[in-house]
């Protein structure tokens, strides 16, 4: 059998993404025959929910702006190269006026967007010539992403952290408490509104490292001489923690950022609110970014210099 190469740069970028120790994840990644998606698993199977703490690490620069005017608004993300171009006035003003341009003509996707009407330090007619403009001016690719747009739902509350993370939330009742879950959506990026909402895949991924986790403790446990748990025990310990798991990510049942002590589903009853969605918004989220890892990169044409 083929065994791929494990490069010094495949060990970096997945210790990167997990935090895990080198040698782990070197062992993660000969054991997933390279697989880096594959890798990740083993590695949280071993090292618990640790791993994917850093999986949020966000790598690619670029800013969320919003804009939100009575129950129309947007919520955009236009990235760019490096973090000093993310605070240049002139790219900010320009991701600005497309959100605004999002929300009052529906453009379908980025391709209708760059054709809508805009001008801006000198350049125009289009947001296209504006963009193609700034990077001349400011020499640096910068390109819209993503936007959600909003109308004629419920009312719309928005909440921005800086430039880097953005949240509407769509809802009908009162103002205060809306912004409060703005808020908090940004604080403890929920992946769904209620459990039943949370993406299918997501849960299989959870489902399998709970199994995995399973299987090896009752592998341990017989290596130590003590009984193996019964499947019904495990089937029941998998589920345990696939259901944990839909509590956690799911906004309704998340204890709530100000006030611990009850969910954000309770907190909006007491105020009489209730949320149909939002949009969470975070820079650069699930962009692979080019690490160039000098050192790494050194190391591996070494290696690869001497195998000649």
């Amino acid at each position: 059998m083929h065994m791929p190469a494990i490069t010094a740069s495949m060990v970096a970028e997945l210790r990167a993404k997990t935090d895990a120790p080198m040698m782990e994840c070197k062992k993660a990644l000969i054991e997933a025959e390279g697989d880096a998606a594959r890798a990740e698993e083993i590695l949280r199977v071993k090292l618990g929910s640790k791993a994917s703490k850093a999986a949020s690490r966000i790598t690619a620069e670029g800013v969320i702006a919003a804009a939100v005017h009575g129950s129309t608004g947007a919520l955009i993300e236009v990235n760019c190269e490096t973090d000093f171009v993310s605070k240049n006035d002139s790219f900010l003003a320009f991701t600005r006026s497309c959100a605004e341009l999002v929300a009052e003509h529906a453009p379908a996707d980025v391709a209708a967007l760059s054709a809508l009407p805009l001008s801006q330090d000198g350049f125009g007619p289009t947001v296209e010539d504006v963009r193609k403009g700034l990077i001349g001016k400011i020499g640096e690719n910068m390109a819209v992403r993503r936007f959600r747009r909003y109308a004629g739902g419920g009312a719309l509350a928005s909440y921005l952290h800086g430039t880097r993370i953005g949240v509407i939330v769509e809802y009908a009742g009162d103002e205060v408490a809306a912004k409060d879950v703005a808020m908090h959506v940004a604080a403890m990026k929920p992946k769904s509104l209620a459990t039943s909402d949370v993406p299918a895949e997501l849960i299989e991924v959870e489902r399998r490292v709970a199994a995995e986790k399973a299987a090896e403790d009752s592998a341990k446990a017989v290596a130590e001489g003590k009984p193996a748990q019964s499947a019904e025990i495990v089937a029941r310990r998998v589920e345990g923690s696939v259901q944990k798991f839909l509590k956690e990510v799911s906004l309704l049942n998340q204890p709530f950022v100000k006030n611990d002590k009850q969910t954000v589903e309770q907190m909006l009853k007491e105020k009489a609110t209730k949320v149909a969605g939002f949009t969470l918004y975070v820079v650069g989220e699930g962009i692979e970014k080019k690490v160039d890892d000098f050192a790494a990169e050194v190391a591996a044409q070494v290696a690869a210099a001497k195998a000649q």
